[in-house]
């Protein structure tokens, strides 16, 4: 039970989820972001939006070139890259103006720190020219660069992917392995790396892409494989309990030394392997318990969360938008648990109206289009 487009709606339900828990970690201090995957592994939310993005490029990318060639996927690819790049500046425009009318119609720097403006504030013409060309990134606008990035270097992998599959799945692992042994990462503004290493992320992207085109008919077998299904399970729990010790000091003895000395700090930037196995098992749980025809993707209680993962990159946006209105209600109005839950709340519902608003106009844009197309219905008024 698929959308009539094709598409696998777990991909589009996994990544409305994924923008819900971005959403709620990206509001300071939120008790109700207890409820995100981070608190309870290693991985969290960034993760799946990052293999799912790279599942759907291929899967829509890899037919055009299978069907047009390489010259026109990769115009496409670019073409969409160049979309993402516009919705960023003009994400980073409006959330600059947001947090510089904030800060001075309230008087708190505050804000400006905490969501790392300053330097905007202090020197805007640099820093501007800085975020055109992608080095400088406030607070929670580090997805859409590294998404940008991978989309710009992506056409040669796909024509890598469908003649030479195993060779692809060798070359993203390989740049994994040298971003980590040399250091590899791009620079950010006024100093430091990027957030997201794209060298290290590109490898959940373009594992994401490799399973789109024929990856999982290769390795399905082995994915449900029951003794994997138990590993995975395993790792799941282990990783839940070393994570329960963050939060309660006293149970940091039950960890072995040699144990903790090698596994931290376990780095997001560089999307350490602990991520990455964490990430893997949740997605095996997922393959083998969630199969494409479950009934309840037609649901309407997983609707919400459906239409919210067809309309990703604008919910992406309002997202970020919506996390520091969240954070400045919390600062000026109140910072109790009744307001944490109550910004929580009204931002995912306010993700789901807009979705479902985006969803209504491209139904009735369609169907306009439609009736252009066929002037003439048959007798009932149907058309074929």
């Amino acid at each position: 039970m698929t959308a009539a487009s094709g598409r696998d709606l777990r991909l589009d339900l996994f990544r409305g989820l994924a923008l819900w828990l971005i959403f709620l970690d990206h509001i300071p201090s939120n008790v109700v972001s207890w409820i995100t995957i981070r608190n309870y592994g290693f991985s969290d939310a960034t993760e799946i939006f990052v293999f799912i993005s790279g599942y759907t490029a291929a899967f829509v990318y890899g037919a055009t070139m299978q069907e047009r060639g390489f010259v026109v996927a990769s115009a496409r690819i670019l073409r969409r890259a160049w979309q993402v790049y516009v919705a960023h500046i003009f994400l980073f425009t409006i959330y600059m103006a947001e947090i510089a009318y904030v800060s001075a119609s309230f008087e708190n720097p505050l804000y400006a720190e905490e969501m790392g403006v300053f330097e905007f504030l202090r020197q805007p013409d640099v820093t501007l020219v800085q975020a055109l060309l992608l080095k400088f990134k406030p607070a929670n606008m580090d997805v859409l660069p590294l998404y940008i990035a991978l989309l710009a270097v992506f056409p040669p992998y796909v024509w890598l992917v469908l003649r030479a599959p195993t060779v692809a799945l060798f070359v993203t692992v390989a740049v994994y392995a040298l971003a980590w042994e040399f250091g590899l990462n791009l620079p950010a503004y006024p100093s430091g790396h990027w957030v997201f290493n794209p060298f290290a992320w590109q490898l959940l992207f373009c594992f994401g892409a490799w399973c789109a085109l024929g990856g999982m008919e290769r390795i399905g077998g082995f994915i449900r494989s029951p003794w994997l299904v138990a590993l995975a399970v395993v790792y799941l729990v282990v990783s839940f309990a070393i994570v329960l010790t963050w939060y309660v000091p006293p149970w940091t003895r039950f960890v072995p030394k040699a144990l903790a000395e090698w596994m931290y700090p376990i780095d997001k930037t560089n999307l350490d392997v602990l991520r990455v196995a964490h990430f893997f098992a949740l997605a095996v749980l997922a393959v083998r318990f969630v199969p494409a025809d479950w009934p309840a993707l037609k649901s309407r209680w997983l609707q919400p969360a459906v239409i919210c993962g067809q309309h990703s990159l604008e919910i992406f946006c309002l997202g970020v938008f919506l996390a520091f209105a969240a954070h400045f209600a919390m600062a000026e109005i109140s910072d109790g648990i009744p307001m944490q839950v109550i910004v929580s709340l009204l931002g995912v519902v306010v993700m789901i109206a807009a979705a479902a608003l985006m969803s209504w106009y491209k139904q009735i844009e369609g169907r306009h289009a439609g009736s252009r197309a066929q002037p003439s219905a048959g007798p009932a008024g149907s058309s074929p």
